[in-house]
């Protein structure tokens, strides 16, 4: 080939040389490209998404590259998802208000917005005392709807989150709101405002927290991803922190394996972009 070509034979290995050196180069800088993208998902994240999540990140970005090189070079970054951890029930149900039945009957997957929600309360430690959580959620996105964070667990928590969940929802058709045997959520003002929607009540067996689960899951999620990595000073910084995570990062940017790797808010516009093609 030299000879056809007239070159030397030191010339073509030379040149072939340039030509591996110059791919080892671009296949570098690709890599380096690929580990800060891969370096802004984790750290966008809180350093909580693995090569999964992070892998849907980079499909949306534009990057064809597969799950198992994104965790090859994780592992080469030090990059690591955080491991789960068990969550504990904390719910007091004795007391002499009324309860209502199971409706719910752990039916998690539900075909559109305002089908069912869910509802319960947290604890989170700061150095200056408890500060309460209670969280409304649409089962149909895993979406937190209303929230409310209290120094105290009075019966208004829940109620102000439930007051929240509606007025941003605005619910018209039939709709189910599940919660635990709380004090909080058997209260008359919770079950009037409820009534006064025609919302069914439906509430978990007693003892049972898997009858609850996605909500138990979301706070339990939380925990791990945000008030265990952190030293609250005061319940002001928690209250400014918890509020910043659940509206910037798990509504609008948390993938959910359950919803294909989408954010709620992603996974309700896909609804309404599919049910506006499905009228049309």
């Amino acid at each position: 080939m030299c000879k056809v070509l007239e070159v030397s034979k030191s010339g073509f290995y030379k040149w072939r040389q340039e030509q591996n050196s110059e791919k080892r180069r671009a296949r570098q800088a690709w890599q380096e490209e690929l580990k800060q993208k891969i370096k802004r998902s984790y750290y966008e994240s809180y350093g909580l998404y693995g090569s999964p999540r992070i892998h849907q990140d980079l499909k949306s970005w534009g990057y064809s590259v597969s799950e198992r090189t994104i965790g090859k070079l994780m592992k080469e970054m030090g990059l690591s998802a955080s491991p789960k951890e068990k969550f504990v029930v904390t719910t007091d149900s004795n007391h002499d208000q009324d309860v209502y039945p199971n409706h719910l009957n752990r039916t998690f997957d539900v075909d559109a917005p305002n089908e069912a929600w869910v509802s319960d309360i947290t604890y989170i430690r700061t150095r200056e005392g408890w500060l309460y959580l209670a969280s409304v959620m649409d089962l149909f996105s895993r979406k937190i709807v209303g929230w409310s964070l209290d120094s105290t667990m009075k019966k208004e928590l829940p109620l102000d989150a439930l007051q929240q969940a509606l007025l941003l929802r605005n619910p018209t058709g039939p709709l189910i709101h599940h919660s635990d045997r709380g004090s909080q959520y058997c209260a008359d003002d919770y079950t009037k405002e409820l009534d006064r929607h025609q919302i069914q009540i439906s509430m978990s067996r007693k003892g049972d927290p898997y009858d609850n689960a996605c909500i138990e899951s979301f706070h339990a999620t939380l925990k791990k991803e945000l008030v265990y990595r952190h030293h609250f000073s005061t319940r002001e910084e928690a209250r400014k922190e918890i509020s910043r995570y659940i509206g910037e990062f798990y509504n609008l940017r948390r993938r959910h394996s359950t919803l294909g790797y989408l954010s709620p808010v992603a996974y309700e516009k896909k609804h309404q972009a599919s049910s506006r093609k499905t009228v049309s």
